[in-house]
């Protein structure tokens, strides 16, 4: 038996024991989708036999594509993301490319700092989530010239291609379905929204739809916890108030202000009408069910892979947004009054 450790595994020895040419191997690395499927998995069982693993560096030394994209993301801490990540994983991965994910905890300052560190590991593109990031950032991705997309939020101004959905007609959609059941005494439970723009742009909406009627002290703050949002729904019925409907600003929210509303033997929706922003995995499973507007992540994910995917391989700095629409997902936790 060869002793494999003894000689160098390189591309040409993955060709040789694939019976294929080292230009097919190194297709079959850097463009997958120009070399037939067969072809691919007799290169990946060589591969996996010899124990070959690509030099990267030197491929980018040699002005080669990594083959790495970065996402970067407010939290990995909670579902709000998880789809997200989950799905442009999975599709850009078909595709060719593996993903670095960093978080920067609602950070401006700390993103600006990830993104440098992505780009000094030379990645082929990075993905941002929503349009709110600091001017240092903007122009170190317009100095590197770097393939880039945002993610979550859609805009027709945003600096570069997005894929996303309107969170503002998210809020709306939300915020006039409350308004038709009747309910007039709403509570708001948001988080923080400075840095924010998904949820800034969601709060304007239930506003509008509500016509600006929620008084300032209804209107309440936490962080995206479900403890959080436990602990200050509790807070403000110990008060003494008594909303007829709570508007949350994600599904994470809405979960936390069901738990507090169930400790205080509120019936929802019997007594209180309960809604969030998102429907995330789980939420529908609720008992009841949560009534809440649908982003779809799993869409936004991939499609913003294959956008982000086509940007690097056709080396085209532009790309046409997509807007995903959120529709509105009435469950058993939202009643007339």
């Amino acid at each position: 038996m060869t002793d494999l450790k003894s000689k160098k595994i390189d591309i040409v020895a993955v060709a040789r024991a694939a019976r294929v040419s080292a230009s097919t191997v190194s297709r079959s690395f850097n463009h997958p989708d120009l070399v037939k499927g067969s072809t691919r998995k007799k290169i990946d069982a060589a591969v996996r036999r010899l124990g070959y693993i690509r030099n990267r560096a030197a491929q980018t030394i040699h002005g080669i594509r990594s083959g790495t994209v970065g996402l970067i993301v407010p939290t990995i801490d909670h579902t709000i993301f998880a789809e997200l990540i989950q799905s442009f994983a999975t599709a850009i991965e078909a595709r060719g490319f593996t993903i670095l994910v960093a978080a920067h905890g609602y950070s401006l300052d700390r993103e600006y700092a990830l993104a440098r560190k992505m780009l000094e590991h030379r990645v082929d593109g990075l993905a941002f989530v929503g349009h709110n990031h600091s001017d240092d950032t903007y122009e170190l991705l317009k100095q590197q010239n770097t393939p880039t997309i945002l993610l979550w939020n859609y805009s027709d101004a945003a600096p570069f291609p997005c894929v996303g959905s309107d969170n503002f007609l998210a809020g709306r959609l939300v915020g006039r379905h409350v308004a038709e059941l009747g309910h007039r005494s709403v509570a708001l439970l948001f988080p923080p929204l400075d840095g924010n723009d998904r949820a800034s742009e969601r709060f304007e909406g239930v506003m509008g739809a509500l016509s600006g009627d929620v008084r300032p002290e209804w209107q309440l703050e936490t962080p995206y916890s479900v403890d959080a949002a436990k602990a200050a729904v509790s807070e403000f019925l110990a008060a003494g108030h008594r909303p007829s409907a709570i508007i949350c600003g994600n599904d994470v929210l809405a979960w936390g202000a069901l738990h507090a509303l169930a400790r205080a033997r509120l019936r929802v929706p019997q007594d209180v009408t309960v809604t969030g922003i998102g429907d995330f995995k789980g939420s529908g499973a609720f008992e009841p069910g949560l009534t809440t507007v649908r982003i779809p992540a799993h869409q936004i994910g991939s499609q913003a892979a294959e956008v982000i995917a086509g940007m690097i391989t056709t080396e085209t700095p532009g790309a046409d947004s997509l807007l995903i629409q959120p529709v509105l997902v009435p469950r058993q936790t939202s009643a007339r009054v």
